[in-house]
């Protein structure tokens, strides 16, 4: 079978049956929670990511492998690890800055995923000895990504439930006024 071929039906698969998982099992314990007790593990999640830096590692994955797909996504999984962490940290302790840092870190490990697989099919990654690595874009980031787009609906439909911060308006008091 065609490695292309083989590698978009198992991405396609694992988002559907982690997307079922979501829908049937996750969505439905989630709403039960408070949207920071939602939150946490779904970002808690997030900071595994780290697995991703294993692209760098050239006894693991083909010497040939090109830097344009393994750097950048290296990269980006460790950065999304930070921002994970760092929006994690502020959700525990109620920061004003939660809401802001939660869609960063969302947006940021989104974007990284999608410039991933097209990082990934411009430079036909299936057509390099990825040896266990393949089950990094073909499993796990299938779930990634089914968990960002839970944690998008959480920020969306109940941000109203998180600190966030707050603009005060000031009145300006000419001096005709006083």
């Amino acid at each position: 079978m065609d490695s292309q071929l083989l590698f978009g039906f198992q991405v396609v698969m694992s988002l559907i049956v982690f997307g079922l998982v979501a829908r049937w099992y996750l969505r439905p314990a989630l709403a039960r929670l408070s949207a920071v007790q939602a939150l946490t593990p779904l970002v808690l999640f997030h900071a595994t990511r780290y697995v991703g830096a294993t692209f760098l590692t050239p006894s693991v994955i083909d010497p040939e492998a090109p830097a344009g797909f393994t750097v950048p996504g290296a990269v980006g999984d460790l950065l999304t690890v930070f921002l994970a962490l760092v929006a994690l940290w502020a959700l525990r302790r109620g920061s004003r800055w939660t809401l802001p840092l939660l869609w960063v870190f969302n947006v940021v490990g989104t974007l990284d995923f999608i410039n991933a697989f097209y990082q990934g099919i411009r430079l036909d990654l299936t057509s390099y000895q990825l040896g266990a690595l393949w089950f990094i874009p073909t499993v796990l980031v299938p779930a990634y990504i089914v968990v960002h787009l839970l944690v998008f609906e959480i920020l969306i439909r109940r941000s109203s439930e998180l600190p966030h911060i707050r603009f005060e308006r000031r009145q300006v008091v000419s001096p005709d006024t006083r």
